[in-house]
């Protein structure tokens, strides 16, 4: 669900095609020294687009959208946040 909100975003502000990096969290390990705050974390130069509290722990995330917590954000939530961050059609 997240990947294709995702990619549907980017493509709505004109950078489709962009590198996009999937890393899977699969033990505590691997969370540590991140800003992971939850599967998924959408972050852009490390930075989470939707800033929550990270955790050194496995765990999913909600997020809060017009229609109710969902699991990722919605299409209209990803584009204001890159638009926010100046990514986009000019």
């Amino acid at each position: 669900m997240a990947s294709n909100r995702l990619e549907t975003a980017l493509e709505l502000l004109g950078i489709g095609g962009v590198l996009v990096e999937h890393r899977v969290m699969k033990t505590c390990a691997d969370v540590r020294g991140t800003e992971f705050a939850g599967s998924p974390t959408i972050a852009v130069d490390s930075l989470d687009l939707f800033p929550g509290a990270p955790t050194e722990e496995l765990s999913c995330r909600v997020y809060s959208t017009p229609l109710g917590l969902q699991g990722a954000p919605t299409i209209e939530q990803l584009t204001a946040a890159f638009a926010s961050r100046g990514l986009g059609k000019r």
